[in-house]
């Protein structure tokens, strides 16, 4: 298939003959999360998870924390998630080596923590963030599509839960993708339209901010010390969900035995993309619009309904935008399709037989219709997926990893390496309380707003 895709070895289909050696195999493991992928494709899976449109928000987090905090804090996030998932990749690789491939987030939990840290704690924290992230790609996808509608149409009558119950029509057709690894190539094209989307970005940034037609660029942090205070804490918490994940172990379960070395090489080509979408959105994004820069950066495009760029160039950044979030929003479906596929899917019968496919089209359908209608329903989800990266991506993404490492491999006390992980683990859960706390206060304060399908 050339270089972009590696030839697969048929080597074992399913990649889980060490996890077979423990555990009889289920549905969702054999079907979902088949081991055929190279590090390429784990490195196309990560670039998806983890590059995403919230990129775009991160100039709004800059308006709390202004140009010196913001890119330290930039910069923290990238070390510590990037130290973080190779600890977590290393956890995996040495309990493969052992005889125990560990294939899911929740089987590790079982295994290094014990089972009541897998079935109460880290499952259902992970269904949530994933799921979470399912209905807020939805909901992103049709708030894009009603800016391009208004943009073309400023007096049009469509309503958001109708441009949100189109674009979850959309997804109940990628729902249907059998397998984590199907998406390889979807997940390419993911890459590079998140690479074309942050260079729109960057650019239109660029021209306004050279533009007479800007606004005056003001660095100042807006309001009193208890907003200040509180406003810092969101914005860590946006950077946290930014940069998270909460996948990383069923991402390095669609990799072909031997497994070692090949997340790195995969996290290698994610942080690439990264460090190259992530900084040069935010900086041009924040030293365009100042303090003035929206939740979602594209926003400060269109003033008082006039394009500030030409309306071209809004359109194809916000088509690039939509069809990335549909790829983003079905590589966190799989965690969901996984528990389903354990749930109602027969191992001992072929993947594409009646058995199989029905309850698979049913259960993944149904699964797609709830997150399109809680999207529709609440279009002031952000301000709960705040509340859930606060209690969900820190804890999978910063805390977990390094307790799994020191539960493994148990560095002594008085190496660098253990304190440097007791000092994330410290700093993140305090971190994690208190943006926690900052995304309870913002839901109630803009409780007074919320509506139920409201055309926002």
């Amino acid at each position: 298939m050339g270089a972009l895709f590696p030839d697969e070895k048929p080597e074992n289909p399913n990649g889980v003959h060490q996890f077979q050696q423990q555990h009889e195999i289920d549905a969702g493991a054999l079907f979902v999360l088949k081991s055929k992928g190279s590090w390429l494709h784990c490195g196309y899976h990560l670039t998806t998870s983890i590059v995403a449109p919230t990129l775009l928000s991160l100039p709004y987090a800059f308006t709390f924390l202004g140009w010196t905090a913001g890119i330290s804090c930039l910069l923290i996030g990238a070390l510590v998630t990037f130290y973080s998932y190779n600890l977590i990749s290393r956890v995996l690789e040495h309990h493969a080596d052992n005889g125990k491939r560990q294939l899911r987030f929740r089987d590790m939990a079982r295994d290094i923590l014990g089972p009541r840290w897998g079935r109460y704690f880290v499952g259902p924290i992970q269904f949530a963030v994933c799921f979470g992230c399912v209905v807020a790609c939805i909901l992103l996808g049709g708030q894009c599509m009603k800016a391009i509608y208004l943009l073309s149409n400023p007096n049009g009558t469509i309503k958001l839960y109708e441009f949100v119950i189109i674009f979850g029509c959309f997804m109940l057709i990628l729902a249907q993708i059998p397998s984590f690894h199907s998406l390889r190539h979807i997940n390419l094209l993911s890459l590079i339209l998140c690479l074309a989307y942050s260079a729109a970005a960057t650019a239109g940034s660029i021209y306004i901010g050279e533009s007479s037609r800007g606004q005056e660029k003001d660095y100042s942090i807006k309001g009193d010390t208890e907003n200040r205070l509180f406003g810092f804490f969101n914005a860590i918490s946006i950077i946290a969900t930014t940069y998270g994940n909460g996948i990383i172990p069923e991402i390095q379960a669609t990799l072909a035995p031997p497994v070692k070395g090949k997340m790195f090489k995969g996290l290698c080509v994610c942080y690439f993309v990264l460090i190259v979408t992530f900084f040069s959105v935010s900086v041009s994004g924040y030293w365009a619009f100042g303090n003035e820069s929206k939740g979602l950066i594209l926003s400060n495009f269109v003033e008082n309904g006039n394009p500030l760029v030409p309306t071209w160039f809004i359109y194809m950044t916000n088509i690039f935008t939509i069809t990335q979030l549909s790829a983003v929003g079905v590589v966190y479906l799989q965690p969901t399709n996984e528990v389903l596929e354990q749930a109602f899917g027969d191992p001992k019968s072929p993947e594409f037989s009646k058995r199989n496919v029905i309850p698979r089209v049913i259960s993944r359908s149904l699964a797609i219709t709830i997150s399109t209608i809680i999207a529709a329903m609440l279009p002031f989800f952000g301000d709960i997926n705040s509340l859930i990266g606060a209690f969900g991506f820190i804890p999978l993404d910063f805390i977990l990893p390094v307790i799994f490492y020191n539960f493994t491999f148990k560095p002594s006390k008085r190496t660098f390496i253990f304190w440097l992980n007791l000092t994330i683990v410290v700093t993140f859960s305090a971190l994690g309380a208190i943006a926690a706390i900052a995304a309870v206060r913002q839901i109630v304060i803009d409780a007074k707003d919320y509506r139920l399908f409201a055309n926002v």
